[in-house]
């Protein structure tokens, strides 16, 4: 639940490079790196951000693993890239009856893939999902997470 927003102009998530970004940029938090980890036997994510991955699954219409809790609500990460620096993209999930919008599925949102891919909201916005055998949908826009950095500090260093 540690994170700091980053205003979107900040090159620490690459916001300004990010293809899929929205135009303005998403929002970037930086949280603890470990929430971002990918297990250490390379068969595991280790963190709890990398774990929730699940555009695989949305496509396939089948229930999104286990999302996570930021700042007070559930998110579920449908982006994740390594580089130089760890990115993830989320969403928060949002139970249908509290949904401020049309709520539509994979298949209807994508028929028209061109207004899917420049909706203001983001791709995912709007789409029903399966989580913990409840019906519940993603609501953007989504944000990108990426690990804090933490700064070493010169005071105890021997000159």
């Amino acid at each position: 639940m540690n994170g700091t927003a980053i205003p979107p102009s900040t090159d620490a998530a690459g916001s300004t490079a990010d293809p899929a970004a929205e135009p303005e940029g998403p929002t970037v938090f930086a949280v603890n790196a470990e929430r971002l980890a990918w297990g250490i036997d390379c068969d595991s994510p280790d963190g709890d951000i990398r774990a929730s991955y699940s555009a695989d699954r949305i496509g396939m219409g089948k229930p999104i693993r286990r999302a996570f809790t930021f700042r007070a609500s559930t998110w579920v990460c449908v982006r994740f890239s390594v580089g130089p620096t760890v990115t993830a993209k989320a969403y928060r999930l949002i139970p249908i009856e509290h949904f401020d919008g049309q709520a539509t599925t994979y298949p209807d949102k994508t028929h028209d893939a061109e207004a899917a891919r420049n909706d203001p909201l983001g791709f995912y916005h709007g789409m029903t999902v399966q989580h913990r055998g409840q019906g519940i949908v993603l609501c953007g826009p989504p944000a990108m997470f990426v690990p804090r950095v933490t700064a070493q500090l010169d005071l105890f260093k021997e000159r």
